[in-house]
């Protein structure tokens, strides 16, 4: 399966997750009785704590060279905005009372600001893909970017794009895989919006504001699965002028070059769909084409062979072997 935009390495796990954990604990703190009394020591020791363990996930991301000026800055000027919204009123009121260092926080914000609109004007210019989020990423932390990017792309996808055409770009064919698994997606979908529903209902009874909540939820994992649905349309597997591009709707995406490919299989057996070096993007079907390849494809799992399934294996079959032929 392919990674999500917003996908990180297990390596900097722990360097994200960190100083998140130690922000929302410094946040816990300063609304404590102890920090209430003393509230300027609790939010310099905030304020501390947020810059340091910022600068300390950079340093960590990057073990032996120095972060960029521009990291710093960008750093900085987010722990100064996390303390100035979590902070409570006492605290924030209290580290804005020191002239010196409400300035020192207003220059940090600045800095970050202007510095970050002419990257982001300098970015915008010279992408030629995702210009918006390649901006945005110079203002605000890239993965919350990806992040808010991939969810916009889902909503607009499941609540427009009706009856749009299938993304197949020049130069290459388009083999279809979505009339099997429509109507299954379908039903699905069906079985959990009457299961919203009763829900719903059984839960108005004891919490409104439970209900409500819930509601929202549902209903946007309802679109979500829209949009899944729809994308098994919009997303069919590619024969490229360099390549197959494997696709299942929203969840696989991958990429076999021509000199990869070991061979095309129609008839197999259940043992090599099963086993661990194929990927299975037969999803809720039986596969009915694999591709074996020379060398395994690039990610946490050794997969030397793919299983999908298509609505007319024929078409595709002629022309990956006349394409392999060609090579």
């Amino acid at each position: 399966m392919t990674a999500m935009p917003f996908a990180i390495r297990r390596s900097d796990l722990w360097t994200r997750l960190l100083p998140l954990a130690l922000l929302f604990l410094a946040g816990w703190a300063v609304r404590t009785p102890l920090a209430a009394a003393h509230p300027l020591a609790a939010g310099i020791l905030f304020l501390w704590i947020a810059s340091d363990s910022r600068l300390l996930s950079l340093m960590a991301r990057a073990p032996g060279r120095r972060p960029a000026p521009r990291q710093v800055v960008a750093g900085l000027a987010l722990a100064v905005f996390a303390v100035l919204v979590a902070a409570p009123p006492a605290v924030r009121g209290a580290l804005l009372s020191l002239p010196m260092l409400a300035e020192a926080m207003g220059v940090v914000l600045a800095a970050h600001l202007v510095w970050g609109l002419y990257a982001a004007w300098n970015g915008f210019r010279r992408a030629e893909a995702g210009r918006w989020i390649a901006a945005l990423s110079e203002l605000l932390p890239p993965a919350l970017v990806r992040l808010a990017a991939m969810e916009l792309h889902l909503l607009h996808l499941g609540l427009f794009r009706w009856g749009a055409a299938p993304d197949v770009p020049a130069g290459c064919q388009g083999h279809a895989y979505h009339r099997h698994l429509t109507p299954m997606a379908v039903t699905l979908l069906a079985l959990q919006a009457i299961e919203v529903a009763i829900h719903h209902l059984l839960l108005a009874h004891w919490s409104p504001v439970a209900a409500y909540v819930l509601f929202v939820v549902s209903d946007v994992g309802l679109v979500y699965m829209i949009a899944l649905i729809k994308s098994f349309r919009l997303r069919p597997v590619l024969l490229t002028p360099e390549g197959v591009r494997i696709r299942t709707g929203l969840l696989i995406d991958r990429f076999v070059p021509y000199d990869t490919i070991a061979g095309l299989e129609t008839r197999f057996d259940s043992a090599l769909v099963k086993d661990r070096a194929t990927l299975n993007a037969g999803l809720l079907a039986w596969p009915n084409l694999v591709l074996r390849l020379h060398d395994p494809l690039p990610g946490r799992r050794s997969h030397r062979a793919i299983a999908f399934r298509l609505d007319d294996p024929e078409p595709f079959v002629r022309a990956l072997r006349w394409r392999l032929g060609t090579q």
